[in-house]
């Protein structure tokens, strides 16, 4: 499908070629990430940050049952989210996305190998979405796509009753991460809700705006046309990686579905996680 990405919000727009794929429809707990980083470790992985535990959890520790285990994962970098996403796919018996000089990449701290890496778009093992695909599972309607202006979520359908607080964990309603896809809940802390009752974006993905900001695969680079429609990434070398989606922190506030964010891929805040997709066959 074809759509163009930053319309509305970006100077420069362009086409994108959307193959199908499946997207993580929560973005990745802390628990499952903890899972995945013991198993990685003793098959030899190393990251740089041991991950936290929502945005006031303790680094690395074993996590906490009910609140804890479904908090969003923070405080790690791109580099570690990269190397999670290999280990996740060796765990579950698929082919790693991410290698260099044809070597699957399993060093976190080994920015050199992972800043030339390559992806295999057409392994089954898991990897970062590229910005493109973000924006589509952000914009992506029933029956088209809604505004890059507006929160993931808020369509021209449910705009006259629906506000940003009812679709995101912001720096208005929150002080903190909460337990994935609980945004527009009310509840108190002695009575936390299970995650996914909340509110989805029309493609019935949570936080795509809000709670945590989410890596993305591509380097910062303005939108261009590309010839070669089978690879939808801006540009193959850069200083920063893009992230997306906004956060409860008041530093992102920029929570529109066409917003763009980057850091060096070195950085980790306790507002930046990340969501994990694969090819659809």
């Amino acid at each position: 499908e074809v759509y163009t990405i930053g319309e509305n919000v970006q100077s420069f727009t362009a086409e994108r070629h959307i193959k199908p794929f499946y997207m993580n429809a929560y973005e990745t707990t802390y628990n499952l990430w903890y899972i995945v980083r013991i198993y990685a470790e003793q098959k030899g992985y190393i990251f740089a940050n041991a991950g936290q535990q929502g945005s006031h959890g303790k680094n690395g520790a074993v996590p906490e049952k009910d609140f804890g285990i479904m908090q969003p994962v923070t405080n790690i970098c791109w580099y570690d989210a990269v190397v999670w996403c290999n280990a996740l796919s060796e765990m579950m018996g698929r082919k790693p996305c991410y290698s260099h000089n044809g070597k699957v990449l399993k060093d976190a701290t080994d920015s050199a190998s992972l800043d030339m890496a390559i992806c295999d778009w057409a392994a089954e093992g898991y990897r970062l979405p590229t910005e493109a695909e973000w924006e589509y599972a952000a914009r992506k309607t029933k029956n088209g796509f809604q505004s890059g202006l507006d929160a993931s979520g808020i369509t021209e359908k449910n705009q006259d009753y629906m506000t940003e607080e009812d679709i995101a964990w912001i720096d208005t309603n929150a002080t903190g991460t909460h337990i994935v896809g609980t945004a527009g809940t009310p509840f108190s802390i002695d009575a936390p809700p299970a995650a996914g009752c909340g509110n989805a974006n029309d493609m019935g993905i949570y936080d795509m705006s809000g709670n945590v900001m989410e890596f993305c695969w591509d380097w910062l680079a303005d939108y261009k046309d590309l010839e070669d429609i089978d690879n939808e990434v801006n540009a193959e070398f850069g200083n920063q990686r893009c992230a997306r989606g906004g956060s409860w922190s008041p530093y992102t506030g920029f929570i529109n579905a066409g917003e763009r964010y980057s850091y060096d891929p070195n950085e980790y805040y306790n507002y930046l996680g990340f969501r994990f997709c694969t090819i659809k066959k």
